[in-house]
């Protein structure tokens, strides 16, 4: 199947977000799956290669509010796309700071959890 080009761009715009080696892992992990493929490949053609290729806004605020996005809807992603802020040059004390001023707003069940899930990702960062 031909690949259309907003499915290109997307493609390179998830590979420059997550790393080349971290994109290919998740493809050969949780999207070994035909179901899982489509819904990728989806993803990649309308998300990485519509809404995060727009002009407007740079990749590191892009990133950000994914992640603000992701802690004040309790969402899976929340590492996935903490690990993309991060390679954007956000620091774990921002990130910090940014939960912490959501907790006012959404509640502290919400951002204690984005803390937990976020642990992980910070202790791999600090290691690295």
């Amino acid at each position: 199947m031909e690949r259309s080009e907003a499915y290109r761009r997307g493609a390179e715009m998830r590979a420059q977000l997550m790393g080349e080696d971290a994109a290919a892992a998740m493809n050969a992990g949780a999207y070994s799956d035909p179901a899982a493929q489509q819904f990728r490949d989806a993803a990649i053609e309308l998300v990485f290669g519509g809404i995060w290729i727009r002009p407007g806004l740079d990749l590191k605020l892009r990133t950000l509010i994914t992640v603000v996005a992701d802690a004040a809807t309790g969402r899976d992603e929340i590492e996935i796309h903490l690990r993309m802020a991060l390679r954007q040059g956000w620091t774990e004390q921002e990130i910090t700071e940014a939960y912490i001023q959501l907790m006012g707003y959404v509640g502290a069940p919400l951002i204690r959890t984005a803390f937990v899930r976020s642990r992980p990702v910070f202790e791999e960062f600090r290691a690295t």
